[in-house]
């Protein structure tokens, strides 16, 4: 099986990461492109859907001649992480590939259960929402505050 252009990109910055002291790296678009043989737009495509903060990343980009692309990993330590997620969920529309990345990353990170990872990605990916037509983005945006809103509380236990 060949692995995309896209997913080679990914695998060379996530290991970039893992290289880094810091959890962050610094790159240019350019030199990247140079380096894949491809079009600058396939990297911000790799960066918008692979390392959008539902992810666990934050990127921090400066454009221009000398710009860059500062891509920092993040973690969930405890519930002010997950506050910091919930205050950038906003009520805010989600897509359907977003809310998989959130869920991805909190059972990564063992915040929720390969259970509630399955029930959650069934009801933010799952037809139900279709009914909702043009606001089914919405509809998950808010879900997923919800989600996040319940994950904070304090007085829910296993």
């Amino acid at each position: 099986m060949a692995i995309t252009l896209a997913t080679q990109i990914e695998n060379y910055i996530k290991r970039l990461l893992e290289l880094s002291e810091d959890g962050s790296v610094e790159l240019r678009r350019a030199d990247l492109a140079d380096m894949f043989m491809c079009v600058p737009s396939q990297i911000n495509y790799v960066l918008n859907t692979r390392f959008g903060t539902e992810a666990g990343y934050f990127i921090e980009t400066r454009r221009g001649g000398s710009g860059y692309v500062r891509i920092i990993q993040t973690g969930l330590a405890d519930n002010a992480d997950l506050t910091v997620l919930l205050a950038q969920a906003g009520d805010k529309p989600m897509n359907r590939q977003a809310a998989a990345n959130l869920l991805t990353r909190l059972l990564g990170e063992e915040i929720i259960t390969k259970r509630e990872y399955a029930i959650c990605r069934s009801l933010f990916a799952g037809d139900a929402l279709k009914l909702a037509e043009d606001r089914e983005d919405l509809l998950r945006g808010r879900m997923v505050r919800l989600l996040l809103m319940n994950l904070i509380r304090d007085d829910l236990s296993d």
